[in-house]
């Protein structure tokens, strides 16, 4: 117990100080874990947000680029010239000058196109009526005056936002108009409105100008933005945390915008601390456990040499007193297979000693059948003589005949009494099933004669099949169903035993039943017991059923008894079905009888 006590101390402190080993070991590797799940996670989402302000900034400038080219191009065309010479009258040409415009706007797919007079009085324009009120025209012609590039962010009634780009229009060097192209930005929003990320452009004055949110436009960043940790800004109604990514349009003096949800970074921290943490309690668990078998395995092998010590002690008792005990089993096992060997020699003499008593039982119907031939022998053999004596020789060769036919049929009749009476051998192979039960009513039908039995019918299929088993032994089982039937049916009027057979599968079925009294209720559990007889005193003896259940058991079957709902008995055979083997193997499976008196 003592030396127990210190391995237990011992590794009480050993798990102290792998517990604390792990606390720091985790810590470290979870915090890491996070740091590095973070950084890979914001990379992965100011990556795609990156290529998302690339692709904006890019469709921003060309849509801006392209119609930045347009005024300088239709200052240049004389049709665009000729549009600005008043007539006589100081008419300009309106109606030219509207359709022009008009063209123009329809073919670029601006918001207006619009030509000015240098003093800002409005020639004609496309669509629209804001170009002659916008704020910033005075703006525009005067740069345009200085033979630059006009450029106005513009915003007018309801929201409504464009960007002008304006070019002077000279006439043999004198300055005689403007053209203003208004950009439209509608195309480029509804593209923004199919990103899941928040775009917008500010001005120089802080003034969100374009956006994909509605509420956004021309509300003045400081509005929708908190600064703090990380930039926050208004989504749907309340500040939410947002990774804000910008680039520079120098030329616009314009501050492009995309907002990126850091939710994924989060999701990766915390998922990457859940599989850090639980890695580390996995680990930290097989360090424990591994501790703990480890203590067990030395308790165990301490214990286990004090029980070895003990046992040795018990098993050098033991020994001698199994030495003596097992000569004595010895010699009771050997006792005991004697009478084994006794019960069975004594199990095959009642077997056989069961087929002689059946034999008894048939042998006032066999001596009717040797009698009635016998007899016809003689009646042919005198009549013969008489014939002889008269010269009469073609009788003699007809009774002769007849003679010859009656002796093959008690030498028949004589074989199979012989089969029947020989003691079987072990050998089981496939049996003919319609050989032996022809053989077994050659036995029975003196029997069934005697005993009033109208028909013994057997069905079609029984000739065709064949069986595993043995062909003595099968043919026993049978002779005692059947004479059970006709002792059952003794006194029946009409008195009938059917026998038929189907294959199933790799199994054959035989029923043997009949249309007598059948068999009480409470009776058939016991009808394959030995010794169980419902017969009388000296009639039978109660072995052939058990009999025949342990013959079908050996040839791998079973038997089954039942009533048929029409009245009578029924038995049922189950066999292994077997396929006709060739001839050479039939002649060895079938015994060979005596022809005659031996």
């Amino acid at each position: 117990m003592g030396s127990r006590a210190v391995i237990e101390k011992q590794f009480r402190f050993i798990r102290t100080g792998l517990f604390v080993a792990w606390v720091v070991v985790s810590a470290i590797i979870v915090g890491w874990s996070v740091r590095i799940a973070q950084d890979q996670a914001l990379s992965d989402v100011m990556q795609k947000a990156g290529e998302t302000l690339a692709v904006q900034t890019e469709v921003l400038s060309g849509v801006l680029d392209k119609y930045r080219l347009l005024p300088p191009l239709l200052s240049r065309q004389s049709s665009i010239r000729a549009l600005f010479v008043r007539d006589a009258e100081g008419n300009a040409q309106a109606v030219d000058a509207r359709r022009t415009a008009e063209e123009i706007a329809a073919m670029s797919a601006a918001m207006d196109v619009a030509f000015f007079f240098p003093d800002g009085e409005l020639l004609a324009n496309a669509r629209g009526s804001f170009a002659n009120s916008a704020p910033d025209l005075p703006e525009l012609i005067e740069v345009a005056r200085q033979g630059r590039l006009g450029r106005a962010a513009i915003s007018f009634g309801e929201g409504q936002r464009t960007y002008a780009f304006s070019s002077g229009v000279r006439r043999e060097g004198r300055f005689v108009g403007v053209v203003v192209v208004y950009v439209d930005f509608y195309r480029v929003e509804a593209a923004w409105a199919l990103s899941a990320r928040r775009i917008f452009v500010t001005d120089k004055a802080g003034t969100v100008f374009l956006a994909n949110d509605p509420a956004w436009r021309l509300q003045p960043v400081s509005q929708l933005h908190e600064t703090g940790r990380i930039d926050r800004y208004l989504i749907d109604g309340r500040f939410e945390d947002r990774l804000d990514l910008a680039r520079r349009l120098p030329l616009l003096e314009w501050d492009l915008h995309v907002l990126a949800d850091p939710a994924p970074v989060d999701a990766a921290r915390l998922s990457a601390a859940a599989i850090a943490t639980l890695a580390c309690l996995l680990a930290g668990l097989i360090a424990l456990v591994a501790l703990r078998r480890n203590e067990v395995a030395i308790l165990r092998a301490r214990t286990d040499r004090a029980t070895a010590l003990r046992l040795e002690r018990v098993v050098r008792d033991r020994t001698r007193a199994l030495s003596v005990t097992n000569r004595s089993l010895s010699h009771e096992v050997e006792v005991r297979r004697e009478a084994e060997e006794r019960l069975r020699k004594t199990q095959d003499e009642l077997i056989q000693t069961a087929k002689l008593a059946a034999l008894g039982q048939m042998s006032t119907a066999l001596s009717h059948e040797y009698n009635q031939p016998l007899a016809a022998i003689r009646s042919y053999a005198d009549n013969a003589l008489r014939f002889l004596d008269r010269g009469m020789t073609s009788e003699v060769s007809g009774n002769l005949i007849r003679i010859n036919g009656l002796v093959d049929r008690m030498a028949e009749l004589s074989r199979t009494l012989l089969s029947f009476s020989r003691k079987p051998g072990a050998t089981v192979g496939p049996v003919p099933l319609g050989t032996v039960i022809d053989e077994a009513l050659l036995l029975a039908r003196p029997r069934a004669r005697a005993a009033g039995v109208v028909s013994i019918n057997v069905g079609r299929e029984v000739a065709g099949l064949y069986v595993q088993g043995g062909r003595i032994r099968l043919g026993q089982v049978f002779v005692n169903l059947i004479n059970n039937a006709i002792d059952a049916l003794s006194g029946t009027p009409g008195a009938m035993v059917d026998i038929d057979a189907r294959r199933e599968g790799d199994r054959v079925v035989v029923t043997v039943s009949d249309n007598g009294r059948g068999i009480a209720p409470e009776e058939l559990p016991r009808v394959f017991d030995p010794f169980f007889t419902t017969k009388g005193i000296g009639e039978g003896i109660g072995i052939g059923l058990s009999i025949a259940d342990n013959i079908i058991r050996d040839f791998g079957g079973t038997i089954m008894a039942s009533n048929r709902p029409e009245g009578g008995a029924c038995f049922t055979i189950n066999l292994r079905a077997a396929e006709p083997p060739d001839t050479a193997t039939t002649r060895r499976l079938e015994p060979i009888g005596g022809s005659g008196t031996g």
